[in-house]
């Protein structure tokens, strides 16, 4: 586990993956010649954006209110994305391998927070990282539900 100083150096390193997420999920909205796909890319891009935002809001002190309003509730793990094989990114890949490799990355940011929650020193800290599990969680499910649907329509 990483070890970090403050509660600043924890924002910081979510920003990143935030970052990280948003550009990733953009350039491969870029490749994809679907609108359908292009459109669900971009969609998870500026959600992840949110959450970006959300960290530096936090690390700037300006959401104590957001996070005190912040509503936690069960998020159901379907668990969909631990049959998934990992697998990389390629232009062309078909709608149902996109959305496993999206439930792939949601499934690490999750464990990523998990963690980070774990080793939380104080209850900030600990907010903080349950909201993002939950968000993670929330975009995990409806990727792996998205997934099911597609399946089921396909027969399967």
């Amino acid at each position: 586990m990483m070890q970090f100083k403050n509660l600043d150096e924890i924002i910081d390193f979510a920003i990143e993956k935030e970052k990280e997420a948003a550009d990733f999920y953009a350039v491969v909205s870029e490749q994809e010649r679907f609108s359908g796909k292009k459109e669900m890319l971009m969609e998870f891009s500026g959600q992840e954006r949110k959450h970006q935002a959300l960290l530096e809001d936090l690390k700037a002190g300006r959401v104590g209110k957001q996070l005190d309003d912040y509503k936690f509730k069960w998020i159901t793990d379907i668990k969909r994305s631990d049959y998934v094989d990992e697998i990389a990114y390629h232009p062309g890949m078909s709608y149902n391998e996109l959305l496993m490799l999206a439930m792939k990355r949601e499934e690490k940011a999750l464990k990523l927070y998990n963690e980070m929650l774990a080793n939380a020193q104080d209850d900030a800290q600990k907010k903080v990282f349950k909201m993002l599990c939950q968000e993670e969680a929330k975009h995990k499910l409806s990727l792996e539900t998205m997934y099911d649907d597609f399946m089921a329509a396909q027969g399967d």
